[in-house]
């Protein structure tokens, strides 16, 4: 099988799947780089332990100042709990405290036509630029 370099997908959708212990180390904004870049040339990122709410938002607030009508349309995003955070204690639940353990799917909003989210699947039908 041929090796595959980035920007040399073909006729593909190249889909990025960071791991938790990738981003552990990597400070808001270098996550919402490494995020952005990605969604820039086209990917699909997949995050296996997500953002937290203050960096969803980070992440939403910097796209809108990046948009632009001929080079990015924005991004789509979607997020759920992975089974082991649904079950978080009584006193978590009251003190808002929230887990990062969730999936999260993030592509170019120009490729991701439908992005649908039930609660055990996250299913999006991309197409090609």
């Amino acid at each position: 099988m041929p090796e595959v370099t980035p920007g040399d997908s073909g006729d593909g959708v190249q889909i990025d799947l960071i791991s938790g212990a990738r981003m552990e180390g990597l400070t808001s904004m270098e996550k919402i780089r490494l995020i952005l870049d990605g969604v820039r040339d086209g990917n699909i990122v997949v995050l296996e332990e997500g953002l937290s709410p203050d960096e969803e938002s980070k992440l939403i607030e910097v796209t809108m100042t990046e948009i632009s009508p001929d080079e990015f349309n924005g991004i789509e995003i979607e997020t759920y709990p992975q089974s082991g955070s649904a079950n978080q204690g009584f006193l978590g639940r009251l003190m808002g405290k929230e887990s990062t353990k969730k999936l999260t799917v993030i592509g170019p909003a120009n490729q991701i036509e439908t992005l649908h989210k039930d609660e055990n699947l996250i299913s999006a039908l991309v197409s090609r630029k």
